[in-house]
């Protein structure tokens, strides 16, 4: 199989102009009934294929970005660097679980203010139950590669805990919490899927439909926003425009760079840290690629200024293109 066919098409990445938030979302939610994945059903976890063994050479990370790049990876035995790129997998693997129980909580208090029959509504529980199956997913494979992980701490577990009840209190912010989670993961695996047979089978079919159902996911948010721009008060945009880089600066970060606790593992020197993340242009490139599509909803909403822009640009997550073109002169 094509390890791309299962990536939506653009139409289903389309924002809302062709059709409105409501008809996008009736969409949505009857593609949720008749494209859907069960994390046992769908997945052969017994399967020979999927057998992961930490030596197996397919888990090494390329040599194109990252900490791949480096002289320092390239120069660890076979074994070290397969299992040190298995270990990075699963660790933002359980970081997904941490992430999908976020969104699915802030989910149902987004669905507790809306009235039945609200499309929103049915989506909303349609989206929970996905997160869900991608948390049995993801904590499945965890289980098999038989590494440790940790899950988020100190203050980003303090944050973390703040942001499900932002579903029922301040949605448009919570949606860009979304979003700063989604949309970078998203990326990342559809670059790693143009890898094709150098994936291993099991990680390979785990992205497919990752990538699949995420798609409405990230389509919904953004057509949320949009809809629902002009309804935010004075307040609520300037809080959107203050915070919003920092979020999705930590964000982004925290969803694609391994986390210091297995770089501290693996005895990653600090100097190899900075090679491969903070210094590494293709690594900086993807990151903002990867918040490119909450850059086009924040220009079109106006929580993104002409103002605003050498933030964005110094905290590393500004990609220019066309839509820069719909920058607004105010601040």
């Amino acid at each position: 199989m094509n390890p791309l066919a299962l990536v939506p098409s653009p139409i289903e990445l389309a924002a809302t102009r062709p059709t409105g938030h409501h008809e996008l979302v009736t969409r949505l939610s009857r593609s949720s009934v008749t494209k859907h994945f069960d994390a046992y059903a769908d997945i052969d976890w017994d399967h020979p294929d999927f057998r992961i063994d930490p030596e197996d050479a397919r888990f090494e990370r390329p040599a194109d970005c990252g900490i791949g790049r480096t002289a320092w990876y390239r120069n660890q035995r076979s074994s070290t660097r397969a299992r040190m790129g298995l270990h990075m997998l699963v660790a933002q693997l359980h970081l997904g679980i941490e992430f999908e129980s976020i969104l699915s909580r802030g989910l149902l208090e987004f669905a507790s203010t809306l009235p039945a029959g609200s499309p929103d509504l049915r989506y909303a529980y349609h989206e929970v139950i996905e997160e869900a199956q991608h948390s049995l997913m993801f904590q499945e494979a965890v289980a098999r590669a038989g590494l440790p992980v940790r899950g988020l701490e100190g203050i980003d577990a303090w944050g973390a805990r703040r942001v499900p009840g932002l579903g029922r209190t301040f949605p448009a912010f919570f949606f860009l919490h979304v979003l700063g989670g989604e949309a970078p993961i998203d990326h990342a695996q559809k670059l790693e899927l143009r890898r094709r047979d150098a994936l291993h089978p099991l990680v390979r079919r785990v992205m497919q439909i990752h990538v699949t159902e995420e798609a409405r996911h990230i389509s919904f948010a953004r057509s949320w926003l949009v809809a629902n721009a002009a309804k935010l008060s004075f307040a609520e945009r300037w809080e959107l425009r203050l915070h919003a880089p920092f979020v999705l600066a930590v964000m982004a970060n925290q969803m694609i760079a391994p986390p210091k606790w297995l770089l501290d593992t693996y005895r990653v020197p600090a100097s190899v840290r900075r090679e491969a993340f903070h210094e590494d242009p293709e690594y900086q490139r993807r990151l903002a690629d990867g918040l490119r599509p909450i850059q086009d909803v924040a220009l079109e909403t106006g929580i993104l200024t002409q103002g605003l822009t050498p933030l964005w640009r110094a905290l590393g997550i500004w990609s220019d293109g066309p839509s820069v073109a719909r920058l607004s002169p105010s601040t």
